[in-house]
């Protein structure tokens, strides 16, 4: 068996892992929370919330600006590595209309949250009952 070290984490074989850098891990942190306010900050900047007319009309120009995007990354990623990667096939084309949906989905969701209360009280009380007889 291998010697244990004292306060050191193990891995699947048993052997002791090195005990986690806190400047590596505040710095995960700063990237996963750069990202994530880069995000939040898209969505406010491209009015995603918005109407679903410019909704629509953002998610159009993502269409047309991310394929190509991502083609030239990958010719980027392909010259400083020296790997060949595949083509990709062209994103499928949806015929999607935010504004036919929209409404439906906000009903669903505001009538789903307006019975659930009812629904958690009929449920327990069920469950209640269903207790009381196999107690018995």
């Amino acid at each position: 068996p291998r010697p244990r070290v004292p306060g050191a984490t193990r891995d699947v074989q048993g052997a002791p892992r090195a005990a986690r850098d806190p400047a590596r891990h505040k710095t995960g942190f700063l990237i996963k929370g750069s990202v994530a306010g880069g995000a939040v900050y898209l969505v406010y900047d491209q009015e995603l919330l918005g109407p679903s007319d410019k909704s629509q009309a953002v998610l159009q120009r993502a269409e047309e600006v991310v394929p190509p995007a991502m083609y030239q990354l990958s010719q980027y990623v392909c010259e400083q590595t020296g790997l060949k990667m595949p083509q990709l096939p062209a994103p499928p084309k949806f015929n999607f209309h935010f504004r036919d949906t929209w409404n439906s989905g906000i009903l669903t969701v505001m009538s789903a949250l307006s019975v659930a209360p009812s629904k958690a009280r009929e449920y327990s009380r069920d469950g209640w009952e269903y207790l009381k007889e196999r107690i018995k």
